[in-house]
């Protein structure tokens, strides 16, 4: 028999699931508009040279590219070595390159300093596994139009609260500058051509540790005078820096530009006094972050309860003026939803009325569905269900679904009549 489960990789979600999710995204969406962001949507689609323009990074390799349309099986052959001639379209892999399109395409329509809000689906031809889907929703907010860490600060401010409303209190974040990566290698002695390589192999640093990281630079053939800087400085005592002036210079090796510690300084002391205590900022020197296009801060969103990161993102400059001509600063974050559901108890949405009528076979239509109306009316959610000789199965369906009471109907039963019992 033919298959009759989702493509791989993407899922189905039944009621409940998909009402729980729903909940959680009217949370931060709530959220978010709170502290100042507006939601726009874009297409699911954007010009294949858009998403191949080398603004993506790896997730390029990873997407899905669309069909010319009229094309038979001999042109399809013969551009079989092209991927350009088969395909004009794909389907987005994130929400930053379709959101700098629109920039672009609307900036005369926006504010200087545009905050937006960006929730929906994205697809990565990725190898379907545990916690790895080809379709799966991204949550962004980005400042576009501010090159000070008054934007980090907001984006960071904003996502801290989703997570105390969602119930996950504790979260931070961890930060760091590509400036202050460019300017540590500089001071190792890494040659630039070298430097994408080992950043690449420092982002494994907690996976593989520090001897992990040295002992793959030296296979990859990387300058050997400058491992040992490295290496020297990996292995130096040092306790967990504190996110000020003096906490972040002590991380970091003499010569490192004085501008991006003020920027990461400010950035520190703008949270705290938007929290209204210490900030929640962890300053981590060896953050790497795989994007190519991040320029300046970088950062990810980190919860106790978890050994994985629950979002993240960075600033990105020089994305937009790729499609503008001319320069625009914008930094982002993407909350990881569908880490952050997972994470969160099954409960039904509060203060939800939401009633089953169980009705007798020879109950009329008209009252029964003028019940259901005066019930609807008064801002319950209400199903209608026959009554059935597996009562027991029918109830469990019903709760399971996220309803909460139920109330059985008979010939004689009225609105003001009806007796309402917990399905829990």
């Amino acid at each position: 028999m033919a298959s009759v489960n989702p493509p791989r990789g993407m899922r189905d979600f039944l009621p409940a699931d998909k009402a729980r999710r729903e909940r959680v995204l009217a949370v931060i969406r709530e959220r978010y508009r709170a502290h100042g962001f507006d939601e726009i949507e874009t297409p699911v689609m954007e010009d294949y040279d858009r998403l191949h323009a080398g603004i993506g990074g790896d997730n390029e390799k990873l997407s899905f590219s669309i069909l010319k349309r009229g094309m038979d099986a001999e042109g399809i052959r013969a551009a079989a070595d092209d991927p350009a001639a088969l395909a004009d379209l794909g389907l987005r892999y994130d929400l930053t390159v379709p959101l700098a399109r629109f920039y672009a395409t609307n900036r005369a329509q926006l504010p200087t300093v545009f905050r937006a809000i960006q929730m929906a689906p994205v697809w990565r031809a990725e190898r379907p596994q545990k916690g790895r889907y080809r379709q799966f929703l991204q949550c962004d907010i980005d400042v576009i139009g501010d090159a000070t860490a008054r934007a980090e600060a907001e984006l960071m401010v904003a996502s801290l609260d989703v997570l105390d409303a969602l119930g996950l209190t504790g979260g931070s974040i961890r930060v760091n500058d590509r400036r202050v990566l460019d300017a540590m290698l500089d001071v190792f002695g890494f040659a630039p051509e070298e430097r994408p390589g080992v950043l690449i192999t420092i982002d494994k640093l907690d996976k593989v540790g520090p001897s992990g990281v040295v002992a793959e630079l030296r296979g990859r053939g990387a300058d050997e005078g400058a491992v040992d800087a490295l290496s020297a400085y990996l292995d130096r005592p040092a306790a967990s820096p504190t996110f000020d002036e003096v906490g972040i210079r002590s991380a970091l090796p003499d010569g490192i530009p004085d501008e991006v510690i003020t920027h990461l300084v400010a950035l520190g002391d703008t949270v705290a006094a938007a929290r209204g205590a210490d900030a929640p900022l962890v300053f981590d020197p060896f953050l790497v972050r795989g994007m190519g296009y991040y320029t300046g801060t970088i950062f990810e969103l980190a919860h106790p309860s978890v050994d994985y990161s629950l979002g993240g993102g960075g600033r990105y400059d020089g994305m937009i003026g790729r499609f503008l001509g001319q320069q625009v600063p914008a930094v982002g974050f993407s909350i990881g939803f569908e880490r952050i559901v997972d994470l969160l108890p099954d409960t039904d949405a509060e203060g939800e009325r939401s009633v089953v009528l169980v009705h007798d076979r020879d109950v009329a239509l008209a009252p029964l569905l003028a019940m259901k109306a005066h019930l609807v009316a008064e801002g319950a959610r209400v199903r209608i269900e026959q009554r059935v000789k597996n009562m027991k199965a029918l109830l469990e369906r019903s709760a399971a679904d996220g309803y909460t009471s139920f109330a059985s109907v008979g010939t004689e039963t009225t609105a003001d009549t009806l007796e309402f019992k917990s399905l829990a």
